[in-house]
């Protein structure tokens, strides 16, 4: 091996060592991924962070309402119906709202539907526009469903959908 080639050699392998500690730094920064479901920060009605990794494995309905939103109201009756015909399934129904607590619990008393309520404590932030809103995430977390606006959730369409994300896993 002349002086040349051996220099050529020692620079290939140089480079390639170089490229294969940049690639280890890149899988690093890339593994680092935000979940989906990180993104919306609730707490529970006693100010608790409600954290939605709990749910891991399950379906998460989240609806996104407020006491004064008349299509909010109109709306509930459908997915209280609609949580009882999928209470064998595995979907949890939450309810957010960036109102008090205080509003949210004399609400409670006035209309006795069977519903988890939350806090919502970044609504703007998730670019809520309109209420009601619903995300629904698949089991493993992703969102799959993402609508503003009144659905009539007890619907078959809606129920079929519904079975269907719990059903990806």
């Amino acid at each position: 091996m002349n002086k040349l080639t051996f220099i050529i050699f020692i620079i290939l392998i140089s480079c390639n060592n170089t490229a294969k500690e940049k690639d280890k730094d890149e899988q690093v920064v890339t593994t680092i991924v935000e979940s989906e479901t990180d993104k919306i920060k609730l707490t529970d009605l006693d100010s608790k962070a409600i954290n939605l990794d709990q749910y891991k494995g399950k379906t998460i309905f989240i609806n996104f309402w407020a006491t004064w939103c008349k299509p909010c109201l109109q709306e509930m009756p459908s997915i209280q119906q609609t949580q009882e015909l999928l209470k064998n399934e595995d979907i949890i129904f939450l309810f957010a709202s960036d109102e008090a607590v205080e509003q949210i619990e004399k609400f409670k008393t006035t209309h006795p539907y069977p519903f988890h309520y939350v806090r919502a404590e970044n609504m703007e932030s998730l670019n809520i526009m309109a209420l009601p809103t619903t995300y629904i995430f698949n089991p493993e977390g992703k969102l799959i469903f993402s609508e503003m606006g009144f659905r009539k959730w007890d619907d078959k369409n809606n129920i079929d959908l519904l079975i269907k994300i719990a059903k990806t896993k």
